[in-house]
């Protein structure tokens, strides 16, 4: 490393200065987060002015679904890595050393001091709110007589969304990558941590990692493509007719008991929306997960910090809320991230979560649509099968081996199971 880097690892981000974090996060965001309230009257404005659409299908009856672009993954904001969302998970208690996740963030800073690079990062111990899921890893190394956790995670908490995790400022490159991935080995030496785990990486960074020796693991997710449609129907003329009319019929369902369903973005949030949300989120999440992540103060901080990148699909009946689904925005896609419902009501889960995704892209212009892992439910419903991707490193060369070895079995069936999931799109076919 040069002698005129140097790398440092805080605890929290309140040790780091917002803007100096923000310029390696989002280096190439064409406005300032601090401008979103100015001249358009919210993000999904100047989303919808700036987003470039996939072309239509070329013909009737063609396949509208060709090979999916890397490219339409790539965005030039990420809400999840900016210091905004990370030091709420933090100072909210969501991703604390209480709750297993104590922050090891890496740091690299040039000869005048400035920020060049960072890496948001935690000594973890246990798997819980990872979503690329290492439970037999670790399992199997206990039963050998090995210690697991700690382990450092690279990662955002509870968020199984791509993004660059190896941040870099845009005059920054390989040298500051390199110092990155020092600080982390050195992280785990000086810890005693098992290994490295860096979760949800771009394709790219995943590769440059590959070349730098870390496990290469693949997963897949379904994400909605936004070709340019003008409205929802110009969406239902892509798929099957029997695919139109199913989707028609879970939308009716979904309302017919007098439900209303709201956009609330902006200065529209306020604190009744979040309880109303946090009620949801807690109801269905222990139900389903047994304890949720994030704490009701996790949504008041996201409200005050990223109000115009967030936007809650509320349903109503009666005048009172019932259910709801947290997302954020990003330049290009709209991120699904939470859904809770304190009533059941057929099709309303696919409703709010997919179906007013979809309409909410389609409206503002953003490019797809990220629903969340997992959910292979979502296929039928128009999102389609798309590789995600992890990058490791063990300290134990036994386990490494095992690892390794697992890892290029897995990622041959994720390949086969993507493109056997293609097979049973819902699109127009030739």
């Amino acid at each position: 490393m040069p002698a005129e880097l140097t790398i440092r690892v805080v605890p929290n981000l309140r040790e780091v200065d917002p803007a100096a974090w923000d310029a390696c996060a989002n280096p190439n965001l064409i406005r300032s987060i601090n401008s979103l309230s100015g001249e358009s009257d919210s993000i999904c404005e100047v989303a919808a002015s700036s987003t470039q659409s996939v072309p239509p299908p070329s013909a009737e009856g063609d396949d509208p679904m060709g090979p999916i672009d890397s490219k339409l993954q790539q965005e030039p904001f990420n809400p999840f890595l900016t210091h905004a969302f990370l030091s709420s998970l933090e100072e909210s208690g969501s991703a604390t050393p209480r709750t297993g996740w104590s922050g090891a963030h890496i740091l690299v800073e040039n000869a005048a001091g400035r920020l060049v690079a960072c890496a948001p990062a935690w000594l973890k111990a246990h798997s819980q709110g990872e979503y690329v899921f290492d439970h037999g890893w670790a399992d199997a190394y206990e039963r050998a007589g090995g210690s697991y956790y700690p382990k450092l995670q690279v990662a955002v908490p509870f968020t199984p969304v791509t993004g660059r995790r190896l941040l870099l400022a845009d005059d920054a490159g390989a040298t500051e990558t390199a110092a990155l991935l020092q600080g982390l080995r050195a992280v785990v030496r000086k810890a005693g941590a098992s290994s490295i785990h860096i979760t949800f990486p771009t394709q790219s960074e995943w590769e440059a990692l590959g070349a730098a020796g870390l496990l290469q693991r693949t997963g897949q997710q379904f994400h909605f493509f936004n070709r340019g449609y003008g409205s929802f129907d110009d969406f239902l003329a892509d798929l099957a007719s029997r695919k139109r009319k199913a989707i028609r019929k879970e939308r009716a369902t979904a309302l017919a008991p007098g439900i209303e369903i709201e956009w609330v973005t902006g200065p529209d949030l306020k604190e009744a929306h979040w309880d109303a949300f946090f009620a949801f989120y807690m109801d269905t999440g222990s139900r389903k997960w047994g304890r949720p992540y994030l704490t009701r103060t996790f949504f008041s901080l996201l409200g005050e910090r990223l109000a115009d990148r967030v936007v809650l699909v509320m349903a109503k009946r009666g005048g009172k809320y019932i259910g709801g689904a947290l997302n954020l925005i990003g330049d290009h896609a709209l991120y699904g991230r939470n859904w809770g419902a304190i009533e059941e009501h057929p099709c309303l889960h696919f409703e709010a979560c997919y179906y007013q995704a979809i309409d909410f892209a389609i409206s503002k212009g953003l490019k797809r649509v990220e629903a969340g892992a997992q959910g292979e439910h979502k296929l039928a419903r128009g999102y389609r099968p798309v590789p995600t991707y992890s990058a490791h490193e063990f300290a134990n060369a036994s386990l490494a081996r095992a690892v390794s070895d697992y890892l290029e079995r897995e990622r041959r069936h994720v390949a086969a199971t993507i493109e056997a999931y293609e097979d049973f799109a819902p699109f127009r076919r030739a």
